[in-house]
């Protein structure tokens, strides 16, 4: 049985692996979480942002979801949690994301703001959207904040505290919007009786949201580097902060690069260094080539995949 909110820990957002023709890659995504599952992370997000769930039909979400779940329970990661990306532009579709990401296998659910409408989605409509989700949805949700794909909605964190409050079946938040004050007043919001796990959303502020009182992180990096984030954890927890900061040194730095790349880019970091998934996304993302790699680029990954490696 499923917690009621996510466990304390490290999340890996899965990315999501093509072939030439741009069909689903899922040897390279069995091959992936299968090194994710041997790091020590919590858990996965499967069709988060770097899962390009926009990119995916409905059958795509729910075929993924289920391969994710074969391959944890494979490896004996049956306590291992997997959250769904199940946003969409309607309260209809979301819900309909929802049960069908239960159905293969999901114990949470990640929701975006709505925002093709952006100037509709002022604070009661977007109040009542998750509320209205939350109501239905088979299993608990969690809001996702990131402005930059949503056209500049940003959930503040009153809304998200009432919203934390007044439903059961909202658990938790994902904060990649990179507003540390937020997240602190969040995780300590007396409003918020019921377990409710905020999560940093961005490597580069992982062990500065856990002095804030994060939940842990859903970090990109974490599928090039996870053991790096676990150990990160682990010191701060042993009261190793010297330890701590200097992992996360080399995360802010790895993170910065990584973003430049973007998203198909982390895929081509995990063939080159790792050689499996290719630097492919679907059109019109299109593809990285191996020879963006070079100079500062190159010697950062190559410093922390080394780090990866000797954990």
């Amino acid at each position: 049985m499923a917690p009621l909110c996510p466990p304390r820990g490290v999340y890996t957002p899965v990315v999501a692996f093509f072939h030439e023709n741009e069909t689903l890659d899922l040897e390279a995504l069995k091959a992936h979480i299968t090194r994710l599952a041997k790091s020590g992370v919590a858990g996965l997000v499967i069709q988060g942002s770097n899962g390009e769930a926009p990119h995916l039909l409905h059958s795509e979400r729910q075929e993924v979801i289920a391969v994710a779940s074969a391959v944890l329970k494979e490896h004996g990661k049956r306590d291992a949690v997997i959250i769904a990306g199940c946003g969409a532009q309607s309260t209809r579709e979301t819900i309909q994301l929802c049960k069908e990401a239960q159905e293969a296998g999901a114990d949470f659910a990640l929701i975006l703001s709505p925002s093709y409408w952006t100037g509709a989605m002022q604070k009661p409509a977007i109040q009542k959207f998750f509320l209205d989700v939350a109501d239905v949805s088979p299993i608990p949700i969690l809001l996702y904040n990131f402005p930059s794909v949503t056209p500049g909605i940003d959930l503040d964190s009153d809304t998200i505290a009432i919203l934390g409050s007044s439903h059961a079946n909202i658990v938790g938040c994902k904060l990649t919007c990179g507003n540390l004050g937020k997240l602190h007043r969040i995780a300590h919001d007396a409003r918020i009786t019921s377990p409710f796990a905020t999560f940093a959303g961005k490597s580069d502020f992982f062990l500065h949201g856990l002095v804030g009182g994060s939940n842990g992180v859903i970090a990109a990096a974490a599928n090039l580097v996870p053991k790096i984030h676990v150990k990160l954890l682990q010191y701060y927890d042993e009261g190793k902060l010297k330890e701590a900061g200097d992992l996360q040194t080399k995360l802010s730095d790895a993170d910065w690069q990584l973003f430049l790349l973007g998203v198909a880019g982390l895929k081509a970091a995990l063939q080159r260094y790792y050689g499996y998934g290719g630097g492919r996304s679907r059109r019109p993302l299109g593809l990285v080539e191996s020879s963006r790699f070079e100079g500062k680029i190159e010697t950062i990954l190559k410093s922390v995949v080394d780090l990866e490696d000797s954990l």
